[in-house]
């Protein structure tokens, strides 16, 4: 009988330890957009968009945020997997080769009527939405803060650097955000130094380097004189990766930090959970 109440328990952690994910669409222009997200444990939550990299999916994103979706219940977060137009993002690249770009998929909108959607049924909070993404997902997040900087308190953008701006095609209404990226040097797919990206044998174009994008982003917010550096403790000795945090931070003004990872390639470095770095930021613009 102990034996059979031990099993039951393990089968009820199990399941309360992964949260139902639902579904949902919304019709843009003629496409259904669909999504997937965790609900939150009361209203007025904060919105988290979490953005696949280019030929994902949401739901692929999904392992890679496990320790987000683990604290989310505590700390009141929505988390929101949407899915790209064909496994990719209409960001700001204009001579990228996607689908989404070559069609010029409205993601704006999507964006859009996913803050409304969530604001109806679920009554979050809508000056706490954010967005964190992976490489394309991580431009995407760069298009968000670019393109609708009034909709989003913060961005995170996860080996992704800006466009050049040859390669750049989205209207800039340059208002200072929040901004976290965390850019490897040894990334071959999105060079730290700036250069052509490509991805699954699609080019999407010329980027900057990560100094330039960084340089975007704290300029935008109004810094002048040089970043705080401080070097991360070294948690894993082994995977041949050391973070320096790079960081504008001055009362008043938006945050502007960057995360540069020596040796890092383009992946997520294993010292830090680049997920937990992210919402850790956004909470510190929530504090200011």
């Amino acid at each position: 009988m102990s034996r059979f109440f031990t099993i039951l328990l393990v089968l009820v952690t199990a399941g309360k330890a992964q949260s139902q994910l639902l579904s949902d669409s919304v019709l843009i222009e003629g496409h259904y957009r669909t999504f997937h997200f965790l609900k939150p444990a009361k209203p007025n939550a904060s919105l988290l968009f979490v953005l696949h990299g280019s030929g994902g999916t949401g739901e692929s994103t999904r392992k890679g945020a496990g320790k987000l979706e683990e604290i989310a219940p505590a700390e009141n977060i929505l988390l929101v997997y949407p899915d790209g137009y064909k496994r990719y993002w209409n960001e700001c690249r204009k001579t990228a080769q996607s689908a989404a770009n070559l069609e010029n998929i409205n993601d704006n909108t999507f964006f859009d009527e996913m803050i409304g959607y969530f604001r109806k049924k679920y009554r979050i909070d809508t000056r706490r939405v954010f967005a964190v993404g992976t490489s394309g997902g991580g431009h995407m997040a760069y298009k968000l803060a670019l393109t609708m900087p009034e909709k989003f308190r913060a961005v995170t953008a996860l080996i992704a650097n800006l466009p050049d701006t040859s390669n750049l095609d989205c209207p800039e209404k340059r208002v200072a955000v929040p901004v976290l990226i965390v850019n490897g040097t040894a990334d071959l797919t999105n060079p730290y130094d700036g250069g052509e990206v490509k991805a699954n044998g699609i080019s999407l174009g010329l980027v900057r380097s990560t100094d330039r994008t960084f340089r975007y982003w704290s300029e935008l917010a109004g810094y002048q004189q040089k970043p705080t550096k401080e070097l991360l403790p070294d948690t894993d000795p082994t995977d041949g990766k050391t973070i320096e945090r790079y960081t504008y931070k001055t009362k008043g003004k938006p945050e502007v930090t960057l995360l540069k990872v020596l040796g890092g390639k383009h992946d997520y470095p294993n010292d830090i959970n680049v997920y937990l770095e992210a919402w850790a930021f956004f909470k510190r613009q929530l504090r200011e």
